[in-house]
């Protein structure tokens, strides 16, 4: 059976596998503080219906409030463990919609229905709600487990255990920018996802978390960093990972991988 990638921008992306729709980081604003949408449209409603919404940290483009009121009361929420503590306003969120929250950390794994999974992996990544304060929940990618097996990284730097702590993998969505002119730590750029994505050996792969949002009054620093990444990641990725099939879709589009 395929599975179906829709990518809505940045780190959203819809997952069907199986008749199981996984949402991942889902990010519907037009405007989120001092980033705007720049391209694709805002996802139409129908992008927040899931089964099970996996959030990778708290990070407010991946853990956005406004968007999550969006889901279906009853929706699977799977977040890092500590997050309701961190975050007070998913709490209440969450208890005013019937959001139904798991809190993992890597090694854990969800039941979803009909047989799919979800199982947390590591992330190297800052995932504190705001830049300064303690770290109260980890960052984390996820696999989710159907008739496929698809690895949703979120933020993450490229480690040393990557491929170990994923496991085999048949589908990659992996980061290779940002919503900036630059990358911090913590992060994969088109050349780091390519060597990740040469480690994690998938069948396929999908570059995410680029050419969505960029700051206002930013247009002419760096452009490029905002319009490269998704081709400079497959281009690289032909070097380096030569049998992995690579899409890069536009926003709103919807791949099917074998």
């Amino acid at each position: 059976m395929a599975v179906e990638i829709t990518w809505w921008g940045h780190a959203t992306c819809a997952v069907r596998d199986s008749g199981v729709r996984v949402l991942t980081d889902p990010l519907f604003a037009r405007r989120l503080a001092h980033l705007r949408r720049r391209r694709g449209a805002v996802p139409p409603a129908e992008a927040a219906e899931a089964d099970v919404v996996l959030v990778s940290h708290l990070h407010a483009d991946h853990l956005h409030l406004p968007s999550l009121a969006l889901l279906a009361p009853g929706t699977g929420l799977v977040v890092p463990r500590g997050a309701l503590r961190a975050v007070p306003g998913l709490a209440r969120l969450a208890g005013a919609r019937g959001l139904v929250v798991t809190e993992v950390v890597p090694g854990e794994e969800v039941g979803v229905p009909d047989g799919v999974r979800v199982r947390a992996v590591s992330a190297r990544h800052d995932g504190r709600r705001v830049p300064f304060g303690p770290q109260l929940a980890p960052a984390l990618g996820y696999v989710v487990e159907g008739s496929a097996r698809t690895y949703f990284a979120g933020d993450t730097g490229l480690f040393d255990t990557m491929a170990e702590e994923v496991g085999p993998v048949d589908v990659a969505l992996l980061p290779v920018g940002g919503w900036g002119p630059y990358l911090g730590p913590g992060h994969l750029d088109a050349e780091r996802a390519a060597r990740a994505l040469a480690e994690l050996a998938p069948a396929a792969a999908v570059p995410v978390h680029y050419g969505t949002y960029w700051p206002i009054g930013m247009d002419a620093v760096r452009p490029h960093e905002f319009h490269a990444p998704g081709g400079e990641f497959a281009r690289l990725a032909g070097r380096l990972a030569p049998k992995v099939a690579v899409r890069v879709p536009g926003h709103g589009e919807r791949v099917r991988l074998p």
